[in-house]
């Protein structure tokens, strides 16, 4: 048996507006540091509780096994927390580009993590839920706390940074795959930028050391970040693919995605300091 009530939550984009690579840890991992800001655009998934122990999921995903989906391991780690029998059938309706560096894999997990814990009244803390998330993916957690953060370490070490500011951005989104693990064992990869304050990052800004190396293994990420520089100063979000520029209004943003030429994949969307998942879920009562 199964309830007829669907609840339906975002799983927003998000954007790195700096990605700095500050040292390679002994296990391989790089520490890094971060500016997390999120999209008001994204996957929405689609909860609705059962009476039993299943878990279903559509669409499958192409390529990736049912138990290997970062949906399914993420309800699979609360069903083992539990203690109760739990189960979830989920619809998934896919918007972000796999591979994109826009955090949608993630983002699905998170989402997937606060509202199993709300259908299913766990009670989890949101600390408690980052634990969890981390062990998905180092972008998880800042999906799961649900605001624009300063990020640290492999990314999961957050300062909520409510003040930055919330433009209109346009994004472009080549249509290639970038392998993260390739970027972060290239030869050529910048390891050894000096670390900074979040007050430094909000005044300058910041760069993105992924972007040199993604660009000439990806030739396509290079031309689209050429063609937009022409337009409004661009940026590579993650370890790519997609790219972005800010701007002051909706119109304006939209008024440069007009002279992309036609063959781009783009998008005009709003920055926001709040998760829209967390607006849903925790609007006031």
């Amino acid at each position: 048996m199964t309830d007829t009530r669907w609840l339906s939550v975002p799983a927003p984009a998000k954007l790195n507006l700096m990605l700095h690579i500050t040292g390679r840890r002994p296990d391989g991992y790089h520490n890094l540091q971060t500016l997390f800001q999120f999209l008001d655009y994204g996957d929405t998934l689609h909860f609705r509780r059962r009476d039993d122990n299943e878990l279903t999921l559509v669409p499958a995903i192409d390529g990736v096994p049912f138990e290997d989906n970062l949906i399914i391991r993420a309800a699979r780690l609360l069903q083992q927390r539990a203690g109760k029998t739990c189960g979830a059938d989920i619809r998934l309706d896919k918007t972000l580009p796999m591979g994109g560096g826009l955090g949608g894999g993630s983002s699905d997990a998170a989402t997937t993590l606060l509202a199993l814990n709300e259908l299913w009244q766990l009670q989890l803390s949101p600390d408690e839920l980052a634990t969890l998330g981390l062990t998905l993916g180092a972008d998880v957690p800042v999906f799961v706390k649900g605001a624009a953060a300063f990020a640290e370490g492999v990314g999961e070490q957050l300062t909520a940074v409510p003040e930055l500011p919330e433009p209109w951005y346009l994004v472009v989104c080549p249509q290639v795959h970038v392998n993260t693990g390739k970027i972060f064992s290239h030869e050529g990869l910048t390891r050894d930028t000096a670390p900074i304050n979040i007050r430094t990052a909000l005044r300058q800004g910041g760069r993105n050391d992924c972007q040199q190396v993604v660009t000439v293994l990806y030739p396509e990420i290079g031309n689209a970040l050429n063609l937009l520089n022409k337009l409004s100063p661009a940026k590579m979000t993650g370890t790519g693919a997609c790219i972005f520029s800010s701007f002051g209004s909706e119109a304006e943003a939209i008024r440069v995605s007009d002279q992309l030429p036609a063959e781009y994949v783009a998008f005009v969307a709003k920055g926001v300091n709040q998760s829209p998942a967390h607006r849903v879920l925790f609007r006031p009562s």
